[in-house]
């Protein structure tokens, strides 16, 4: 199962500091994990928000540190994409999975699949058990969604006006936070529905 889904910044933006990366979009499946621990059931539902908000940040900020070493690893200069170029932009993107110890930020080990997009994290965090493979699909398939439909790579893009269309795209291609196995006819037919509401 997919814990959670993660846009986030991974470039450095100028009102934060130089380790930082800003959440743009979160989306947290399953049961709340503060539930589950003896130390957290006494939280009230807005701490237990702030803490699950704070494990999302923990998250994007060792993507963001996973991406810089990939693309410094590369040597490939990042040329900035213009809107209509997504396909492109994708092509070119730097993926990888980082793996989150027990304790860090969640109590279970987990893996994180990231997808690098000119200024843009795309992160799926997964369950150790999950298929990667499958995951790697699925989150690439989301990330080519986002960026065609809702084009985030322009300026100004308002990633945080559009989150009804995120939570509507996750709700069709990862629902409940479940991977699926989509065979060829069935994947045809979802990309015409997912085709059709971001037409709206």
């Amino acid at each position: 199962m997919v814990r959670c889904f993660l846009i986030h910044t991974v470039c450095p933006v100028s009102a934060l500091s130089a380790g930082e990366s800003r959440v743009l979009y979160s989306r947290v499946f399953g049961p709340d994990e503060g539930i589950l621990t003896d130390q957290h059931r006494e939280l009230s539902p807005e701490e237990r928000r702030l803490l699950q908000k704070e494990k999302a940040a923990v998250v994007a900020r060792q993507v963001k540190s996973a991406v810089c070493l990939s693309r410094e690893a590369s040597g490939r200069l990042l040329v900035e994409a213009v809107p209509g170029e997504e396909a492109l932009a994708l092509q070119e993107a730097n993926s990888g999975v980082v793996r989150l110890r027990a304790g860090d930020p969640f109590t279970e080990e987990m893996s994180a699949l990231w997808l690098g997009v000119q200024s843009l994290g795309f992160t799926l965090v997964c369950e150790p058990h999950e298929n990667l493979l499958l995951a790697e699909g699925t989150l690439h398939n989301l990330t080519r969604h986002c960026l065609e439909h809702l084009h985030m790579l322009g300026q100004g893009s308002e990633v945080l006006l559009r989150s009804n269309r995120i939570d509507a795209l996750l709700s069709r291609l990862l629902p409940h936070g479940q991977l699926l196995f989509l065979n060829h006819r069935f994947a045809q037919s979802l990309e015409k529905e997912v085709a059709a509401y971001m037409a709206k």
